[in-house]
């Protein structure tokens, strides 16, 4: 069995502008569905089809090797032409006996879907599979017309079997039946199973936003590997604050901290989560802060906060893999580098969410800090029921 990937890709794209090599989470959408399907090992050759020199261009920087880039016809391009027709086109200059259609608005995709989609296609004699989410909502008509259940006998949610929603993430076609049928699904089908948040294919500025944040904690949750964070450790000015200086007439100068940010470092606390705070600045406002706060781990005046970190893991005995940082400028790059989970706010200088596993949506000052406090809690809750899901 020859078994072969194939991404059909093209230049226009209506509700996002080139879509398709955008940089989402740090990478062109296009990379993260096929570097799991390299990361599969599933398949014998990988191809890409497009009609566009820039998708070609940067498809050969990501995957100089790992991945063959065809052309792609003005016919198989246009808004109305199928993917059938792609497919079909692309089984003229290509021999296989499957085919696996992959979809780049499918970021969410993980090599053990690729892998347990096989093994089903196989064990189960399949000519063509998709891949679904399971949906428990009620379906209607547009005249109004009940499509999966009886209204008159609303079931319980818990005893709803619902159905199952195609969520075009990827689909397995066998060479025989694409040829004799034009279509990607016929003959004996069956269905791959993937996680809820998959649902989501990118389809507008709305979509690519959720999709973002959710490969962001994917990569940040990759990064930690088994490990669950320990300890929070961030700066004030820019990450606490919204990096304004406010000075009274006496040239007093006042900061403005966010109430939200206060309650989540007080909920990582309740958890077992260490929080410390340091600062390049000795500033009387941030004491005050602090002291409200009751945060005994703060260091104003720092001038090299990477020794702190050195000498607070140390005195917690833990790794610099269990801790998170968060910052937003130079001065904490070398934090950012180190640690096992680097976080920023919206408004960080480049340099630094470049370096980061995790850009919040929003910026200082205005909740960042309480996002990420709200990801650290989850992550953890995450590796927790993990963990016992394995012992049990």
């Amino acid at each position: 069995m020859h078994w072969v990937a194939f991404m059909p890709l093209r230049a226009n794209s209506k509700s996002i502008p080139d879509k398709n090599i955008r940089s989402i989470a740090g990478r062109p959408l296009f990379a993260w569905s096929l570097e799991q399907a390299l990361t599969s090992q599933c398949f014998d050759e990988i191809y890409v089809a497009t009609d566009s020199p820039r998708i070609r261009k940067r498809v050969l920087e990501e995957f100089p090797s790992a991945v063959k880039v065809l052309d792609r016809s003005a016919e198989t391009c246009t808004d109305t032409a199928s993917t059938e027709s792609a497919m079909l086109e692309f089984h003229q200059k290509i021999s296989f006996d499957v085919v696996s259609l992959i979809q780049a608005t499918s970021p969410l995709t993980r090599a053990d879907d690729f892998r347990m989609a096989k093994h089903k296609f196989i064990t189960d004699n399949l000519d063509s599979l998709l891949t679904a989410v399971s949906s428990k909502r009620f379906f209607w008509t547009q005249s109004a017309i009940p499509i999966n259940y009886d209204p008159a006998n609303r079931p319980r949610r818990q005893d709803f079997e619902g159905c199952l929603m195609e969520n075009g993430a990827f689909y397995f076609t066998r060479a025989k039946l694409l040829k004799e049928t034009a279509s990607r699904l016929g003959g004996r089908i069956g269905i791959h199973e993937m996680t809820a948040e998959t649902a989501i294919e990118i389809d507008d500025e709305v979509d690519w936003v959720v999709v973002e944040q959710l490969l962001l904690r994917q990569k940040l949750k990759s990064t930690l590997g088994a490990s669950q964070i320990k300890a929070f450790i961030l700066d004030v000015d820019g990450t606490l604050t919204d990096g304004g200086m406010y000075y009274g007439s006496d040239g007093e100068v006042f900061k403005k901290f966010n109430t939200r940010d206060a309650h989540g470092l007080q909920l990582l606390r309740e958890n077992g989560i260490k929080v410390c705070v340091m600062s390049s600045e000795a500033s009387p406002a941030v004491a005050a802060r602090m002291k409200k706060l009751n945060i005994d781990e703060y260091y104003p005046g720092i001038k090299n906060k990477f020794e702190v970190l050195q000498s607070k893991a140390k005195l917690w005995r833990m790794s610099l893999q269990d801790i998170a940082y968060m910052g937003d400028d130079l001065c904490d790059l070398d934090c950012i580098s180190r640690v096992g989970a680097a976080i920023c706010p919206a408004d960080a200088v480049p340099e630094i969410m470049q370096r980061v596993h995790y850009v919040c949506i929003r910026p200082a000052g205005h909740g960042a800090v309480r996002e990420a406090c709200d990801l650290i809690l989850g992550i953890n809750l995450e590796m927790n029921m993990t963990s016992q899901k394995n012992h049990s």
